[in-house]
């Protein structure tokens, strides 16, 4: 099975870039399965349900989110209303919403569960990786098929995480910075990895704002309003082709493409 992990997913631009995309890959035969960040698809800010259930609408399987997860307050309520909404699973017990799903597809059940990581973040999270661990030996033992999608800022904790569940789940694929890192490749074990999807959005931008003011706000420290920006809207993502009856990635393809 081919299943395309998208990497954040920012304002308008974003969702215009994600639904065409989208649409062509399926219609191509490239895709069977999308998972899709939309931790800043609200003119960059965490999505509304509506918005969120339009990219599911749009040709997302699973959406997940991030540390924007509860910038709606709409949200806070509207997740539980649609299962295929995901936050990191390491959020308090009492956040509302969930940190996994599992999706019966035609040739098996995939699981998609995103964890938050901790180094460089702003807010303090359980531990992800004895989190994913005690997951893995319980309510997932049985799941073959597991993609993580690792919402985090250090290179080094998302490598980390990479290792230490290599064999034990199909991919790890980091989110949150907006930058694509060209480290894609399969690990020993069979799992693919990729420290950041990179962002689906204009990429005529600082991380998908209008450079003058993000650039301003450097040079004086002065505080600027930090609008998404318009030009060159692309989707950034993975690729990863996995063997549904053992779990194993047999590769994994960086994705940039314009529209």
């Amino acid at each position: 099975m081919n299943v395309l992990l998208v990497g954040d997913i920012v304002g308008k631009p974003g969702r215009a870039a994600f639904t065409q995309v989208a649409a062509r890959l399926r219609e191509e035969g490239r895709v069977d399965f999308i998972i899709a960040n939309a931790e800043n698809a609200a003119a960059g800010r965490g999505p509304t349900p509506e918005i969120a259930n339009a990219i599911l609408n749009a040709g997302a399987d699973v959406v997940t989110l991030g540390d924007h997860a509860w910038d709606s307050k709409d949200m806070v309520a509207g997740i539980d209303m649609e299962d295929r909404i995901i936050r990191p699973a390491n959020f308090p017990k009492s956040a509302p919403g969930k940190g996994w799903v599992r999706v019966e597809t035609p040739e098996g059940p995939l699981v998609v569960l995103q964890l938050i990581c901790r180094v460089f973040m702003q807010a303090s999270y359980d531990c992800p990786f004895q989190l994913a661990d005690r997951m893995l030996k319980a309510e997932l033992s049985s799941d073959k098929v597991v993609f993580v999608d690792l919402h985090g800022e250090a290179s080094s904790e998302r490598m980390a995480m990479g290792r230490f569940l290599d064999g034990r789940v199909s991919a790890v694929c980091g989110t949150h910075t907006h930058c694509q890192t060209s480290d894609n490749r399969v690990f020993p074990n069979g799992t693919a990895y990729m420290t950041d999807l990179g962002m689906t959005g204009p990429q005529d931008s600082v991380l998908g704002r209008e450079v003058e003011p993000v650039v301003a706000k450097f040079l004086t420290g002065v505080p600027h309003k930090f609008d998404v920006a318009k030009n060159d809207p692309t989707l950034e993502g993975a690729l990863v082709d996995v063997d549904m009856k053992t779990g194993k990635a047999n590769s994994i393809e960086r994705i940039r493409i314009t529209i």
